[in-house]
């Protein structure tokens, strides 16, 4: 079996190499992502433009590939150059940070997972939902850092392609999208529905004083702001029960979302 891995966090972020070492011992793994950070870019794919393609190494010592471009770039890369036979698998992730609801469409990393099932491929779309509660850690220094703890995602992503090696992917499901919770009580995972929003948007000035270090915070020295707006987000908190979003933040367990591509609702004959 080949897999692909890629991800919208960049080359050289802990969930790519995390993802690798889940399924590395059940498959030939190749790895092709962003050079850089390419979060919330959704499916944007650069078109007649040139893209650099690297050879890189890994933590591990193995190698990977960096792409000058989108997640959905480096899965059309990998897939049409870096690889010489179409992988069986691609997996995307794992991300530092919770995919899910409808707001996936914007999801850099659900998008590279939509753009492999485009090209005939199944795909899974890993992320970590990091709890800032517990995952924010002090050094002995006191410096703040993330703790990305990513054993049980990695086992349950493990478990996962195994049983699609057995059975292969549910009739009509193009892609999963899984969700691992960081400061979870269950490692039983739910299969769920899409919330229907994840992220509360608002947007802000620099009249707004309760996000005032916010929206500066940004700001090179002594620029004007009077133009200026910004787009802010909160995740929201309430979730309907049996959805992506109350598994992780209500039962705190992993979710895992069957999805299809084809966004076609097929029944209209009352309307």
């Amino acid at each position: 079996m080949n897999i692909l891995i890629s991800n919208d966090d960049g080359v050289f972020a802990p969930g790519i190499l995390a993802a690798k070492q889940a399924v590395e011992d059940l498959a030939n793994v190749y790895v092709v992502a962003p050079d850089k950070n390419n979060s919330s870019v959704g499916r944007r794919i650069t078109l007649f433009k040139h893209l650099k393609l690297e050879s890189c190494e890994l933590e591990d010592g193995s190698e990977a590939f960096s792409v000058s471009g989108t997640p959905a770039d480096a899965v059309i890369v990998g897939v049409d150059y870096v690889m010489d036979e179409k992988p069986d698998l691609v997996i995307t992730g794992i991300n530092q940070g919770v995919n899910i609801s409808c707001d996936i469409t914007s999801s850099g990393t659900v998008c590279a997972a939509l753009e492999a099932v485009s090209l005939g491929i199944p795909a899974i779309a890993t992320s970590l939902f990091v709890d800032p509660k517990t995952s924010f850690k002090q050094d002995e220094n006191g410096e703040w850092y993330v703790d990305f703890d990513f054993t049980l995602a990695k086992k349950v992503l493990h478990d996962l392609v195994l049983k699609i090696m057995d059975k292969g992917f549910p009739k009509g499901v193009d892609l999963f999208n899984l969700n691992v919770p960081s400061n979870y009580t269950s490692e039983e995972v739910e299969i769920t529905h899409l919330s229907d929003m994840m992220l509360k948007k608002m947007v802000i000035d620099n009249t707004d004083k309760e996000k005032k270090d916010l929206f500066n915070y940004s700001l090179d020295d002594n620029q004007k702001s009077d133009d200026l707006v910004m787009i802010t987000s909160d995740l929201v908190q309430e979730y309907e029960e049996g959805s992506d979003g109350y598994a992780l933040l209500v039962d705190r367990c992993p979710s895992l979302t069957p999805l299809n591509a084809n966004m076609t609702y097929q029944e209209l004959k009352d309307w």
